[in-house]
């Protein structure tokens, strides 16, 4: 059986559209790195636990992770405009929630909440592009990579200065206010869906999905700190693996799976996924470590090691947006190569750093990874044109779930490396050395799969 044909439609005007994907993004990228930097405030405010401040931080990358395949399927269903609308909804109602909080108990309900609100926001703001024709689809993807960019760079600061001299509750009450001018700007920008066929939501294979990706995500979130072999962590891998098992065959019975399983059929689709899941795995596992090596082997201070990613994320924010351009000249396929390329070459040039080593033999490094992860945009462009418009959501979750879960693989697995060196320095060198590499196989995919 084949795919179903893949049909497009032109909306006439872009911009706000845009603004809504680039806010959009922005905010359900800042929270995952935005509450860092408040926790030692909120466990004084709250009298939390170590393992509550933990919950704090990574219970919004659970929910999130966890739900995305799920968020895309109902934008599917029930339409990608009302899902995003309702997403913004919850995700703004939740923020309230975190900043009203009194206990630690009331604060980690919350922050899994503002993780199913993003979980549908992300999806069905990426199938929105879908249905716009190739260059407006790829501005798109170019404005939400940008904002993703910008909210990492910006969430430590951000958290940091409302925790010092405000009050550690507006790093979620900021949210608000954001999430309602983005409601009002998506109700106006986004089109509504005409003559949308409904379909049934597939209750089994969401419900395998969420188990599979949420027992998952726990597993690396905790694997490390507590131990791959702790009764939590075992449990947590054979439910993931059970639950994966009956993702697997539910979605092969269904009449209309939530995830139509021919698409990885399509090379532009699984090709796109493998290469984000690399890059993935090299950048976010190598990003995780870094700060310890600037500060403990380089010698830099906290805000210095802070201040060495910024430029990384701006050249991010400058790049992007000449990206389709480039496209449009070489094609998608080795515009994404030459990015990672570049990306793997700058992890190379890093793991020659030395102590005493400073900025001008960082820098080439942080720019490289910048200007190449810029180039890796067609990626998002790429897996959305492959499908149908009426898998876009479920496309998008799986797009945007492979980037959050590969993260958490890499830093896995770069722990076993540094962990197993005979010095932190050492392991971090030959981390880095490991995660080039599979940003090269990352290159050589998107070569012989991208278009």
């Amino acid at each position: 059986m084949s795919v179903p044909a893949i049909t497009r439609r032109r909306p006439a005007t872009a911009g706000p559209l845009f603004m809504v994907v680039g806010l959009a993004g922005f905010l359900t990228t800042l929270d995952n790195t935005v509450v860092t930097v408040a926790l030692p405030s909120i466990q004084h405010d709250l009298g939390a636990s170590l393992s509550a401040l933990e919950w704090v931080a990574t219970g919004y990358l659970l929910t999130f992770a966890g739900l995305m395949p799920a968020g895309g399927r109902l934008a599917d269903v029930y339409g990608h405009r009302k899902v995003l609308l309702a997403g913004l909804a919850a995700f703004a109602a939740a923020s309230l929630w975190a900043g009203l909080a009194t206990t630690i108990h009331l604060l980690v309900a919350a922050r899994l909440a503002q993780g199913a609100g993003a979980a549908m926001i992300l999806p069905a703001t990426l199938a929105v592009l879908a249905g716009r024709d190739e260059r407006q689809r790829s501005m798109g993807v170019a404005v939400w990579m940008a904002s993703g960019a910008a909210a990492l760079a910006l969430g430590p600061v951000v958290g940091g200065y409302l925790s010092q001299h405000a009050h550690w509750s507006w790093v979620f009450l900021v949210n608000v206010p954001m999430g309602v001018a983005v409601i009002v700007l998506a109700a106006v920008a986004v089109p509504a869906p005409g003559g949308t066929v409904r379909r049934a939501l597939d209750v089994p294979g969401v419900a395998a999905s969420v188990v599979f990706l949420a027992s998952g995500t726990f597993a690396l979130i905790h694997g490390g700190e507590h131990g791959w072999d702790s009764p939590a962590v075992v449990t947590a891998l054979l439910v993931c693996a059970g639950s994966g098992a009956v993702f697997a065959v539910v979605e092969r019975r269904a009449a209309d799976p939530m995830v139509d399983l021919r698409l990885f059929t399509v090379g532009a689709f699984s090709g796109g996924v493998v290469a984000q899941v690399l890059w993935g795995l090299g950048v976010n596992g190598v990003f995780f470590y870094t700060a310890i090596f600037l500060q403990g082997v380089l010698g830099f201070t906290p805000t210095g090691s802070g201040l060495a990613f910024v430029p990384l994320a701006l050249l991010v924010v400058l790049v992007t947006p000449m990206v389709p351009a480039v496209e449009r000249r070489l094609g998608a396929g080795r515009t994404v190569a030459l990015g990672l390329t570049l990306v793997a070459g700058g992890m190379a040039v890093a793991a020659t750093l030395e102590a005493g080593d400073g900025w001008e033999r960082l820098l080439p490094a942080v720019c490289a990874i910048g200007v190449g992860s810029a180039l890796t945009m067609p990626l998002g462009s790429a897996v959305l044109g492959a499908v149908p418009e009426s898998r876009a959501g479920v496309a998008g979750g799986v797009f945007s779930v492979s980037r959050e879960i590969s993260g958490l693989f890499g830093i896995a697995g770069v722990g076993v490396i540094v962990h197993a060196a005979g010095s932190f320095a050492a392991g971090y060198a030959t981390g880095l050395l490991v995660a080039a590499g599979l940003v090269l196989v990352g290159a050589l995919v998107s070569l012989a799969t991208l278009p």
